[in-house]
């Protein structure tokens, strides 16, 4: 049997302390991880980050194996670990009711809740008797996922969970303007019940929507559609509030202990250098003491002059906590960890041997770390008088598991156990490395061949929105729509992303979708939405802006590329010639600078390799042609079926909207002959077979229907074919045109069997009982149409 190595020791030591101080709370069945002693609930913060340690010396047992039984303990702690992250999942998808109306409300009374039952998952307070909306929490928890499964966990089992996981990236991407209760769940800090927009929520969420965008949740083991996505404008905005917000926590907390967690390990999600060395210092100048770092100025937390009977303070009462408030020693566990992660050494010294005085002993010498030191109530006065003279006594919980946790954590890194890449698998300490300059690339394109003649005319050679073929231009809403299908699954009543203008980080990317390449103009020149996209001079002031903000906001892999259409009304008034504002913006491109940004114009299909591209699996079509994220809803293939879905179809609603921009795809790119769903003809005249029809009739109009609610302006402008000819016959509703290059699409021709009576005449009276007869304005709208058309 092989000796056992001097690393290998102190493992065990390590695995001992872990035992005794973390997992020996661990719930077996839920998995979860109680307060303390005296408070049983589970909190998803508290969770999460007393894990930290079993999951960093699970990844150190795996890479210092002597035998075979530390790899079996590895395998153990990681399970653990799995163990508390599924958890915290299944409390948090029993409450997916709160996920979907939180999307649309951003109401406190719509939030997850912040604790737990530890032995059922089950919530423990109503949802107006705690700070329940805490997005921080939320956001911990999603970055550690993905983290862990970066560094090769399976938590993730199925893709209902994926599809949650999904739903939870849109209940934290508008963290940057939705008032929270904080990581300290009091809100304001007058602690009256006031929720405020919180630096460290927003920080911490957009860190975890970076990790997550385009991580497979399946691991090695996963594919297309247990990939997450996220809008890199949802990122970006989080980004602009929290470095506006920079060093203050909030609008009441001037600076607050807990901005280490975001400038610093786990989130990383400040780039600007300076910024991250100025918040730190102002946590050292103003928070810190002899045994740790107060949370933030005045906080009256566990002080002898609080009153633990209110849940609330008293207006003034906040002067009282001034010079007493209590000092955490949980922060020095971060200074540790930042020091690790920067590599200063002489701070990682510093901080170790400041926490182990602080450290209590517990049985068998086990070192425990206290939640807290407070003034002893008869030094009060001394206090006041002498600020940070007065020796201290801990209190609360003992150990505090979170610090507890990242105390050990940074034992084991500091000891070389563990390097920083293992800890953080996606690289987010390198968020403040400078990034290299951002090109802008920008394709002109005309919208008909007299306007490609104009450009030409002035020396600029550009190609028509039909000539990128096999490249597909579409407007921003389009993508809109295509986003609002991402997350739906009809199981879990989750409807998806809430429809949102996109960005211009989002129309800046070319798209895979179903093995065709789309690109999408920007929102600013989309007329439908504001009359101010029909001023040439502000397009080119918001092309101006937009290019500007790519330059200094771009962070994706490859160069964004903006797609410019000239349409007609970018012509003076008489249409022969380029409005003067645009015509000077094209040719500032074209020299290479405008608005500050360095630019390249060329042709889409130049820019196919050194664009960013991203594939939007949750598009492509499953089994029977359906989307994946439909979840093959029986009812609703019943409706269509049956010809009710016209009754019950809701134009607001996303599940339904996904279906018809998927029908929509179809349509645009079919190549070969199609499976419409028409209705069996029947044999028999009358009544039913006029219903058949108009059953066909909205099958088959129902692209024209979605194209129309999705106010596409000239859509031939987007297509290269013309799916409907501008004049129809009046019994066929989709007719093929007759061009060579039109002669793709297919034709799908309708006959409409009407109510005939004994003489072979139309019958107008059954047509007019089943106009009485009827609900639905569609069919109200067909039979009016024919009674027009023929009376």
């Amino acid at each position: 049997m092989r000796s056992r190595s001097n690393s290998g020791v102190r493992l065990d030591g390590y695995a001992r302390l872990v035992h005794q101080t973390i997992l020996c709370h661990q719930n077996p069945v839920t998995g979860l991880l109680p307060a303390s002693y005296d408070q049983k609930d589970a909190w998803v913060r508290d969770n999460v980050y007393s894990i930290l340690a079993v999951w960093g010396l699970g990844l150190a047992y795996r890479k210092n194996a002597d035998r075979d039984e530390d790899k079996a303990k590895a395998y153990e702690l990681e399970q653990s670990v799995v163990k508390l992250m599924r958890g915290l999942l299944h409390c948090m998808i029993r409450q997916v009711d709160k996920v979907e109306s939180f999307k649309y409300s951003q109401s406190t009374k719509d939030s997850l809740h912040a604790k737990y039952n530890t032995k059922t998952c089950a919530t423990v307070v109503g949802d107006d008797q705690w700070g329940h909306l805490q997005l921080d929490a939320t956001s911990v928890y999603l970055l550690f996922l993905a983290q862990m499964t970066a560094s090769g966990l399976h938590i993730i089992h199925s893709l209902d969970e994926v599809n949650f996981i999904q739903n939870l990236v849109f209940y934290i991407e508008a963290a940057y303007k939705t008032a929270d209760f904080g990581i300290w769940e009091r809100g304001d800090k007058t602690n009256q019940g006031i929720s405020e927009l919180n630096a460290s929520s927003v920080g911490m969420a957009k860190a975890a929507l970076e990790a997550l965008d385009e991580l497979d949740l399946f691991g090695v083991k996963g594919g297309p559609q247990s990939v997450i996505h996220v809008l890199a404008d949802e990122v970006q905005h989080c980004q602009s509030i929290l470095n506006s917000l920079l060093p203050r926590a909030s609008t009441s907390k001037e600076v607050d202990a807990s901005l280490l967690s975001v400038v610093s390990f786990p989130a990383f999600a400040v780039e600007d250098s300076h910024l991250v060395e100025l918040t730190k210092q102002e946590i050292i100048t103003k928070l810190q003491g002899r045994y740790g770092c107060c949370r933030f100025l005045r906080d009256g937390y566990k002080t002898p002059k609080e009153d633990p009977n209110r849940l609330y303070y008293e207006p003034a009462e906040l002067k009282l906590f001034e010079n007493i408030e209590c000092e955490w020693p949980l922060f020095w566990t971060y200074f540790i960890l930042d020091g690790i992660f920067s590599g200063n050494v002489e701070q990682v010294q510093e901080y170790r041997e400041a926490l182990d005085a602080v450290l209590i002993k517990g049985k068998n010498g086990v070192p425990l770390l206290p939640e807290l030191y407070s003034v002893p109530p008869d030094r009060v006065d001394e206090e006041y008088q002498n600020p940070h003279t007065v020796d201290r006594v801990p209190m609360g919980k003992l150990p505090h598991m979170w610090g507890q946790s990242l105390y050990i954590l940074g034992s084991l890194m500091a000891e070389g156990f563990l390097a920083p890449g293992e800890i953080d698998p996606l690289n987010r300490r390198f968020s403040t490395v400078p990034k290299p300059d951002v090109v802008v690339q920008v394709s002109i394109l005309a919208e008909t061949e007299e306007i490609k003649a104009i450009l030409k005319d002035k020396g600029i050679d550009v190609e028509t929105i039909a000539e990128v073929y096999p490249i597909r231009v579409q407007p921003a809403r389009i993508l809109s729509h295509i986003y609002s299908s991402l997350g739906c699954n009809s199981r879990m009543k989750l409807s998806g992303r809430p429809y949102r203008l996109m960005g211009v980080l989002g129309t800046s990317k070319l798209y895979d979708i179903r093995k065709t390449i789309f690109t999408f103009t920007p929102q600013f020149i989309d007329q439908q939405q504001f009359y101010l996209a029909l001023d040439n001079q502000m397009i080119v002031e918001m092309l101006r802006t937009d290019l500007s903000y790519l330059c200094s906001r771009w962070r994706m892999t490859g160069q964004p590329t903006i797609t410019f259409p000239i349409s007609h009304t970018m012509l003076d008034e008489d249409g022969t010639s380029l409005n003067s504002s645009i015509l000077a913006a094209l040719r500032k491109m074209q020299d290479g600078y405008f608005g500050g940004a360095r630019i390249q114009t060329g042709k889409l299909s130049e820019f196919l390799t050194t664009s960013c591209c991203t594939h939007l699996s949750f598009m492509d079509p499953g089994p029977e042609g359906k989307l994946y994220s439909e979840d093959y809803d029986e009812d609703y293939e019943d409706d269509l079926d049956s010809g009710n879905w016209m009754d019950s179809y809701d134009s607001t609603s996303n599940a339904r909207c996904g279906d018809e921009v998927a029908r929509y795809l179809d349509r645009l790119l079919a190549h070969t002959v199609p499976h419409p769903k028409l209705a069996p003809t029947s044999r028999k005249g009358g009544l039913d077979r006029f219903r058949a029809a108009v059953q066909t009739t909205c099958d088959l109009m129902s692209l024209v229907a979605k194209a129309k609610e999705l106010h596409i302006q000239n859509v031939h402008m987007y297509l290269p074919t013309k799916l409907f000819q501008p004049s129809r016959p009046s019994l066929n509703l989709l007719d093929s045109p007759e061009s060579p290059q039109d002669s793709q699409v297919p034709s799908v021709h309708v006959e409409v069997h009407l109510p005939r009576d004994q003489s072979g005449e139309v019958d107008f009276q059954s047509l007019v009982s089943q106009l009485k007869e009827t609900s639905s304005l569609q069919e109200q709208a067909d039979i009016l149409y024919m009674l027009y058309s023929m009376k």
